[in-house]
């Protein structure tokens, strides 16, 4: 579909794929990112077959959330000092051991206190693909209008991860053994992390800040905008991992447990269809409008999950309250651009997905407990609650996701989008 628009048209999905360099980092962190989808899944299932108890299983997904969350932008703040390779040789490393030690403990019949003690550097490992081919998008796009379809395409890829990865992992758990998707996700990190490493022409140069006038070094949360977006994408992450346990359990009552990794397919696509559009329709207004606009469907879609009884309305609940994610996700991250420097930006990109994984590792807890307690009907309600806090923390705060005046990264790239005449101004095509 094309419309008739204005001189300064939206660039589109294929252009971005045409920037040079684009694929020798793209393929190899497609692959290296597949395991983060795996990782809870993989958890819960294993550990809810060795124990019986989904309340056990959403407790050492959560230290692996917690401690992923707690990590991962120290993981971004190093990657921002000394370069993406040299913090993903040893992650991947150890995150493989890691894993292999969880796995064999769950085997074990090891005690809680021990796969706790596992979980922790198995989530603290985690490879930070996601942000860093982010940042890797953001040095060569730096000040261009392709950068907030960038955000898209990368909404659009995770998003598939989310389709590809938690299939992946109950069909091999539930068709093999309930540690083949453990075994998988450490694999894939093994091969992925170290094929993404080896792309060292396209990371991000190490620049210290007086080289460019940029001032002193600062953290990421230290700018309000930052914090604001970080509490947002708590709520994400309550969804992600609220579904991923209460669909669980739900595909369990019905006595019917391979239709969860169905119905979480059907939830991740909704999030990769809304991204696939987000990314190829040029809005009107920036990204805060979207941001906002895109909690309040999902909080709405999110109210009526604990009602639902069948497979087919969930499957149908679940395709809305995917659809309403990407928007939220795009943009909280295209935010990033204009609100962090780029000496900070790894290490922002992280702190928001490590508030996905600690609102992931929350409700996954929560969700269990519920779940246990009073069935898969009651762990739904963790995602709505979730949302709607998030919800109101945008509403009372969103004036801090506005860029200062004075930035001067933030003037430069609305200087050089106003020069090549594409200013995001009345824009309403779809490439």
């Amino acid at each position: 579909m094309a419309s008739t628009v204005t001189d300064s048209r939206r660039p589109g999905y294929g252009q971005l794929l045409r920037t040079p360099g684009a694929w020798t980092f793209l393929l190899p962190g497609f692959f290296a990112r597949q395991p983060f989808a795996m990782l809870t899944i993989g958890i819960v299932l294993l550990v809810q077959h060795t124990t019986d108890s989904y309340g056990t299983a959403g407790a050492v997904a959560a230290v692996t959330g917690v401690s992923m969350a707690v990590f991962a932008p120290q993981s971004g703040k190093l990657a921002d000092r000394f370069g993406q390779r040299a913090v993903l040789l040893p992650g991947v490393l150890v995150h493989t051991a890691s894993v292999s030690a969880l796995t064999a403990l769950a085997l074990a019949d090891a005690p809680l206190w021990a796969l706790f003690v596992a979980a922790v550097p198995t989530g603290a490992s985690v490879p930070q693909v996601g942000p860093m081919v982010r940042a890797r998008w953001a040095a060569k796009l730096e000040g261009s209008p392709l950068m907030s379809t960038a955000a898209a395409f990368e909404s659009v890829t995770d998003e598939f991860t989310f389709v590809v990865g938690p299939v992946l992992a109950t069909a091999l758990c539930t068709g093999i053994h309930p540690a083949a998707g453990l075994i998988a996700e450490a694999t894939l990190t093994l091969i992925g992390g170290l094929l993404f490493a080896a792309q060292r022409r396209t990371q991000p140069a190490v620049r210290e800040p007086s080289a460019d006038g940029a001032g002193p070094r600062v953290s990421a949360l230290s700018i309000p905008g930052v914090r604001v977006l970080v509490v947002a994408f708590l709520g994400i992450g309550s969804v992600f991992g609220g579904m991923q346990v209460s669909l669980t359990a739900f595909t369990e009552e019905i006595g019917n447990p391979g239709a969860n990794g169905l119905l979480y397919g059907i939830f991740a696509a909704g999030n990769m269809l809304a991204g696939i559009a987000c990314g190829a329709i040029a809005w009107k207004r920036g990204p805060r409008r979207p941001l906002v606009l895109g909690y309040v469907g999902l909080t709405l879609a999110a109210s009526f999950l604990w009602a639902v009884d069948s497979v087919a309305l969930l499957a149908v609940l679940g395709l809305l309250v995917g659809l309403c994610i990407a928007p939220a996700l795009i943009s909280g991250y295209t935010l990033v651009e204009s609100l962090v420097p780029s000496t900070a930006r790894t290490e922002a990109f992280t702190w928001l997905t490590g508030a996905v994984a600690l609102g992931q590792a929350a409700a996954v807890t929560a969700a269990g407990q519920l779940a246990d307690a009073h069935g898969a009907s009651a762990g739904f309600t963790v995602p709505l609650v979730g949302t709607a806090l998030a919800l109101v923390t945008l509403l009372a705060l969103r004036s801090r996701l506005a860029p200062k005046a004075g930035s001067t990264e933030a003037v430069g790239r609305i200087a050089a989008r106003g020069a090549s005449g594409k200013d995001h101004r009345a824009r309403v095509t779809v490439d």
